[in-house]
């Protein structure tokens, strides 16, 4: 009789499990995105990715649309000029010398803007028709899941996401017929293209001056396929399968490229055919990924906007990198849905925005997503040092500032695109993985050698002025006089020198971690022959000697020593601490009529290492309040019509929104000195804060919580093992008694015990 039981209940799940495909939705949560309609703009899209390949869902023209794209499409066709004999360094001083520099225009500047690559280039999209569904219900990103679920008043749904680690896109389509229209649309890539896709007003972003062949597009009722050649034997496949059912369409895709010098993958269609993971199974995987990334970090702040776009924003960091994919370039997985080529060329700027894209890896305890950054640029290594020894004719290491997919020099502004100490940001982030990470492994073969071969090629590039201190033949300061002559000094800016002195400054520490102390005390010699950061003593930090910050502007690249770099704190005594006010305070004189989305998330960042919690929430907030839309993108612009800047147009990219999760860090916890501060620039008005596992120096995870105002709970954990140095939590902020603990690897201490 059991036995009989046991079969038909069996057969009633059995029965029940095929007349419905639904799952379970997880639950919706106060940072999600929720709209009562679909987008009207790819920007304002609901963004889904996995550091690979990426989607944006919005409606056009009446259709449900997916704008696909996949991190490592690039047009890779040379650069002109890239290479070239005579062209270099010291021929631009010369041509800046004689007052010719529109020659340098014309060699190094012009073919950015002129040349349709090389460029990131767009991918395809796919639409679903909605006009037998009817009005939608609702639109929901569930911000911790990685799900997006759109639902129509007739009762239809469909629920879009990407496999969290595998190039694989997935949806599923329920109560719909299974006929149901769905097909991709390519990009306009000839002028004969039928797409529709095809921009009314074409120009210099069009993407036809690729000069790319006609694709192949077949759109059938279980597989839809696109396979488009591109320059130099490059090309790639967008593929999709569809599994129609009464009542319901399920769909996966994959999107594949290939570059004839590069050992070929397996095409998007091979690979579909190959992956044997179910959707409910890829789904379930998602939901653990997140689950797992989640549980890294959290705050809870009593501001619902800044705790909101601090969400936002970690999830995007989550959506946008991946160790083993391409680092977050202007536009990551997201490029512009537009049939344009993307802006600025979607490409990898070196001079701010990959910077401020991985600072909140490392207080946010997300660092093994911040390898793909890293793993990329010891990729490109070699090429770097090609493109040093052509256009410096010097030994060491300097990376182009924009840069291909590969490496190679992109060109553009030349005092940016060309400057000395690119090399020298970037290496901030391999000395910061070290610190926050402790991987001596790192420490050996990565971050020191990458400081080193800098430090050698700085000190080779260099000259001595007639004060007998080191100089940079020609120094720039991002991106202040713009692209004109005016923009190299004759004299090192402080973004030049912060990030010179911050190189030797990291080698001899470094070297002296691994025992190398005769290279130690070379560093420290070589440091000794660089003047200090220039300071007007009523403006605080200048441009460069003669040149303070005199205008609004959106760079606040004379504030390298102070932040990010932290050669200057408040910590190190009232002159210091003078400096730092009187530069803060020259900048509000000056105003933000010419800041950028960006500036504010950086200057949230600056008042917060300043300790003025008023000040960079205000600043964290006109970020989120006016340089964002709907989708939470970052787009320079001002779009709240207030006045926080005279920039109003919208180009979207990245930096703004990660240097904002950064900031909102540096209100909680603070470890750059060694010592670690918790709530160190809360608002006055701040009284119930917490956060869980942030990451500081020395590799300890951090979890805090402060009730009316006090401290009550703080815990501890120490992921290497070591001494954490702690200014006292729970005095109030009266005294500074600085608590020192010794934990083993793994162990933990809650306080008060």
């Amino acid at each position: 009789m059991k036995r009989l039981v046991y079969c038909l209940l069996a057969l009633f799940v059995l029965n029940s499990c095929q007349q419905s495909t639904k799952l379970y939705l997880p639950q919706a949560g106060p940072h999600d995105l929720v709209f009562e309609s679909l987008a009207p703009s790819w920007d304002e899209g609901i963004p889904l990715g996995n550091g690979m390949m990426g989607a944006l869902v919005w409606e056009k023209e009446g259709k449900l649309r997916l704008g696909l794209d996949r991190a490592d499409l690039w047009d890779l066709r040379p650069t002109e000029n890239v290479y070239k004999e005579g062209i270099n360094y010291r021929w631009v001083r010369k041509m800046w010398e004689e007052h010719t520099y529109e020659k340098v225009h014309k060699a190094l500047d012009e073919y950015y803007d002129k040349a349709a690559g090389p460029s990131k280039i767009p991918v395809a999209a796919m639409e679903l028709g909605m006009e037998e569904l009817g009005p939608v219900e609702s639109v929901r990103l569930f911000t911790h899941q990685g799900l997006c679920l759109i639902q129509w008043q007739n009762g239809a749904s469909m629920e879009i996401f990407m496999d969290p680690e595998r190039p694989v896109g997935w949806f599923r389509l329920e109560g719909v017929e299974m006929g149901h229209e769905i097909k991709l649309v390519a990009p306009p890539y000839t002028s004969k293209s039928l797409s529709s896709d095809r921009n009314k007003v074409t120009g210099g972003q069009d993407v036809e001056r690729l000069g790319y062949p006609e694709g192949k597009l077949q759109n059938e009722n279980t597989r839809l396929d696109y396979i488009q050649e591109g320059w130099g034997g490059f090309s790639y496949q967008v593929h999709c399968d569809l599994d129609r059912k009464e009542g319901s369409i399920t769909g996966s895709w994959s999107i594949s490229s290939h570059f004839p010098e590069q050992e070929a993958g397996p095409s998007a269609s091979a690979y579909l055919e190959q992956n044997t993971l179910s959707y409910e199974e890829s789904r379930e995987e998602l939901f653990e990924w997140w689950e797992t990334y989640w549980s890294r970090s959290a705050v809870s702040l009593p501001d619902p906007v800044l705790e909101k776009q601090w969400y936002l924003e970690m999830y995007k960091f989550g959506a946008a990198a991946r160790k083993g994919a391409p680092p977050i370039s202007l536009q990551a997985v997201w490029t512009a849905d537009n049939g344009l080529l993307p802006p600025w060329k979607g490409d990898f700027h070196h001079d701010l925005n990959t910077q401020l894209s991985y600072w909140p890896a490392y207080a946010g305890n997300q660092l093994e997503l911040e390898e793909g950054f890293l793993d990329w640029l010891w990729g490109v290594r070699e090429e770097g040092k090609k493109y040093t020894q052509w256009f410096f004719e010097c030994e060491g290491l300097n990376i182009p500032g924009v840069s291909t997919l590969t490496g190679t020099q992109m060109g553009g502004w030349s005092q940016y695109s060309y400057s000395p100490t690119v090399s020298a940001w970037l290496g901030h982030h391999f000395y910061l993985h070290w610190k926050y990470g402790q991987d001596e492994d790192f420490l050996k073969e990565r971050a020191y050698p990458w400081i080193k071969d800098v430090a050698i090629f700085l000190d080779e590039v260099s000259e001595l002025d007639a004060e007998g201190k080191r100089k940079l033949p020609l120094s720039s300061s991002p991106e202040i006089f713009d692209n004109r002559r005016e923009a190299w000094f004759e004299k090192n800016t402080n973004y030049d020198l912060g990030l010179i002195r911050f190189t030797y400054t990291a080698a001899a520490e470094l070297a002296l971690e691994l025992g190398l102390e005769d290279e130690a005390l070379t560093w420290e010699s070589l440091l000794d022959q660089w003047p200090e950061v220039d300071v007007d003593p009523e403006t605080g930090l200048t441009f460069a000697p003669g040149f303070p910050y005199h205008e609004s502007h959106r760079h606040f690249s004379h504030l390298m020593a102070f932040h990010p770099l932290g050669l200057m704190d408040v910590s190190q005594g009232a002159t210091q601490t003078e400096i730092i006010k009187n530069t803060l305070r020259n900048m509000e004189k000056w105003g933000p009529d010419w800041w950028t989305g960006y500036s504010y998330s950086w200057m949230g960042n600056l008042y917060a290492r300043a300790f003025e919690g008023d000040n960079a929430a205000d600043a964290l907030r006109d970020f989120a309040t006016s340089f964002t839309l709907p989708s939470s993108f970052h787009v320079n612009g001002d779009q709240s019509g207030t006045g926080k800047s005279r920039f109003t147009y919208r180009p979207f990219t990245l930096e703004g929104n990660f240097a904002f999760a950064s900031g909102i860090h540096e209100m909680l916890i603070q470890s750059h000195t060694g010592v670690v501060r918790l709530f160190p620039a809360l608002p006055e008005s701040w009284k119930d804060v917490s956060f869980e596992k942030l990451r500081t120096v020395g590799a300890f995870l951090v979890s805090a919580s402060m009730e009316d105002g006090e401290v009550s709970r703080v815990e501890i954990t120490a992921e290497k093992g070591g001494r954490i140095e702690m200014v006292d939590p729970f005095s109030g902020g009266e005294t500074e008694e600085i608590l020192t603990f010794s934990l083993g690897e793994g162990e933990s201490l809650v306080l008060p015990n």
